[in-house]
């Protein structure tokens, strides 16, 4: 129990990923200091303990998604104005998304026995610290999500997270593509080549290649 709940604490202290989003600001002159008040905060004694209902969830999602929204492009060739966020995603959409995640989770845990850890969780919002290409936009989720580290780490880091373990844990399973890889792999052996692969059991695809050789432009005055 002590180890469990040592692990929890340990992914709600920000403080490397607070270093490196400093400095990452500090170096393209960004944030100017703006996040220091929330990278100044201790955080809470009792956060292992805290549980999101799914309501909480999908309300954190909500917020998520509006500063995705507001950032995102509308075109200038479109000629109408840009449609408010709750004229383009719907409650059940948000539901939807926050279900998918969650169903994620739960299936590296069944499935693979690979439940997400606290440390996971942390690093999830280092890697989203140091590599941000958007500083700007990774501060307002932050304040969208309350500066909350526990929020931050499910409802922001937990998403990408399991996508990603999720793939890599099943296009890698024996289990699932064992058979059909072995399968393949032994048909390739008796049809080596490029002729012989049509005689195999799989869908076969021909396709060309031509090198094009662009022609100089002539500069234009």
């Amino acid at each position: 129990m002590k180890r469990r709940s040592a692990a929890r604490s340990a992914f709600f202290n920000l403080r490397a990923s607070i270093a490196l989003l400093l400095c990452a600001a500090a170096a393209c002159a960004l944030l100017n200091g703006r996040l220091l008040a929330f990278f100044g905060r201790e955080t809470p004694p009792n956060l292992s303990q805290r549980t999101l209902t799914f309501a909480e969830r999908v309300a954190s999602q909500r917020a998520i998604e509006d500063v995705y929204w507001r950032h995102r492009l509308w075109p200038k060739e479109r000629p109408d104005p840009k449609p408010s966020f709750d004229a383009v995603m719907s409650q059940a959409q948000l539901e939807s998304k926050v279900t998918d995640y969650l169903s994620k989770s739960q299936a590296l845990e069944d499935d693979w026995r690979r439940s997400i850890t606290a440390e996971q969780l942390q690093e999830e919002m280092d890697r989203m610290a140091q590599h941000t290409k958007q500083l700007e936009v990774l501060r307002e989720l932050f304040e969208a999500l309350g500066n909350d580290p526990f929020v931050i780490a499910e409802c922001l880091a937990r998403p990408a997270l399991s996508e990603r373990l999720l793939t890599n844990w099943y296009v890698y399973d024996q289990r699932v593509h064992g058979e059909l890889r072995r399968r393949a792999e032994a048909e390739l052996q008796a049809h080596p080549t490029v002729e012989e692969m049509k005689q195999t059991s799989g869908n076969t695809v021909n396709w060309s290649w031509s090198k094009a050789i662009a022609l100089e432009r002539k500069p234009t005055v």
